[in-house]
């Protein structure tokens, strides 16, 4: 199918990613697993996790192959690639106008919902970022990459790991910290509202050579901007675009609370990027740690500001 694998699409932490053509006609995206130090358990998990999903926000699973320790997954091929190279590309030919990136957003966050809740199971994906968004020829995007993702029924609101999984950049505190709240699929909420407020800055969230200090952790500048008043000052655009932006960054500053408590469903997600830039509100200031917040909810909440007893020797992806 991949004519010896000629064509490289992609690399990660996983292995490589090649184009192939099937028997079908049509092309797809051979994903050659490295070999794995958990047995194979990422394997199994991303096989027994996208196998029972069908959702147009959602990539499709097309095949598998096993062959000893050699282990393959064949995808839908998406021509586009993936989300990054639109957000962070300083290229004029291939940047998203505003109203593209809000629609974009809205079919992740709709992917992210069914995952959630659309199914049999409850889907926890635990590595929503940038490069795990792939767009099709019409620029749908789709989630990808579910070989951290776990399965939980339906009615479990708070699920049990014994590592902490993701990208260093998305990964929601609780999974750190003790006692701002239980793991839950609000987790994915705090990465989807990382992926979103690059989405609308396009720029990284943390970027430690910003010209004002103010600006190395991005949401908290925007946040001190639209709190105090001020519109952003973003050159070349219009004033719906510029409201399309601020729909989308409070919207991500919800969904980037520490306490997952405070962070909206998906669901609720989707309502606040459909409606009107009025209606929304701005959430507290977000927090990059436990140990900024007021002493009395510290004192009310019993945080413990080092890492909790969770492993850390944390799943990070090479991106």
């Amino acid at each position: 199918m991949s004519n010896g694998f000629k064509e490289k699409l992609g690399e990660g932490g996983y292995g490589s990613v090649f184009k192939g053509k099937l028997r079908s006609g049509r092309f797809g995206a051979i994903k050659m697993l490295s070999k794995s130090k958990s047995n194979g358990d990422e394997f199994v998990s991303e096989v027994g996790t996208i196998g029972r999903i069908h959702h147009v926000n959602v990539v499709q699973l097309i095949g598998y192959c096993v062959e000893g320790s050699k282990r393959a997954l064949v995808y839908e091929f998406m021509p586009n690639g993936s989300l990054d190279k639109y957000i962070y590309s300083k290229e004029k030919s291939i940047t998203l106008c505003c109203k593209k990136m809000l629609q974009i957003s809205l079919g992740v966050a709709s992917g992210i919902d069914y995952l959630h809740q659309g199914c049999d199971m409850q889907i926890l994906h635990f590595d929503i970022k940038p490069h795990n968004i792939l767009l099709d020829d019409n620029f749908i995007p789709k989630v990808s990459d579910f070989g951290l993702a776990r399965l939980y029924p339906t009615d479990n609101s708070i699920v049990s790991l014994t590592a902490a999984r993701g990208t260093m950049g998305y990964i929601a505190p609780e999974l750190f910290y003790k006692n701002i709240g239980g793991v839950s699929y609000k987790a994915d909420v705090y990465s989807f509202g990382m992926l979103l407020m690059e989405m609308a800055s396009k720029r990284k969230n943390l970027n430690a050579l910003a010209e004002h200090s103010s600006q190395i952790y991005y949401p908290s500048w925007v946040y001190d901007q639209y709190n105090a008043g001020n519109d952003l000052e973003i050159s070349h655009h219009t004033e719906d675009e510029k409201n399309i932006i601020k729909k989308m960054v409070i919207t991500a500053l919800w969904c980037i609370q520490m306490k997952p408590s405070d962070r909206p469903s998906m669901n609720k997600v989707i309502e606040m990027l459909e409606g009107d830039i009025e209606n929304l509100q701005l959430p507290p200031k977000p927090l990059l740690y436990p140990q900024q917040m007021h002493v009395a909810d510290q004192m009310d909440n019993n945080l413990n500001p080092t890492c909790s007893n969770v492993e850390l020797t944390v799943t990070l992806s090479a991106r």
